[in-house]
């Protein structure tokens, strides 16, 4: 992560994305969840989450970001995003509530 803040570069982002793509599937199917529940849940379209699921269309990096704490925030499915590493150690820094500074 070579950018300001930590924030992944755009080459970071894409590949983020591409891996949590292709795992969508199997992570939904881990806890059991409909691509409807899922897409409810993020503030996307069931039609924009099928289309992602089945690569028809790429994933905005909010989108990203979405998954990333849905998926994250439940014990069935975070140690996997560590496994498939798109939870990198730096977005986990980036997204954790401990590493802000007060203002």
């Amino acid at each position: 992560m070579n950018n300001v803040g930590n924030m992944p570069s755009s080459l970071d982002k894409d590949e983020l994305m591409r891996k949590l793509t292709s795992y969508l599937p199997v992570l939904r199917a881990k806890i059991g969840v409909s691509q409807g529940e899922v897409s409810k849940i993020i503030g996307i379209s069931r039609q924009t989450y099928l289309a992602l699921e089945t690569r028809k269309r790429a994933m905005s990096w909010s989108t990203f970001l979405s998954l990333i704490l849905f998926f994250g925030c439940n014990e069935g499915t975070a140690e996997m995003l560590d496994s498939i590493g798109v939870l990198t150690p730096e977005l986990n820094d980036l997204l954790s509530t401990n590493n802000r500074k007060e203002k």
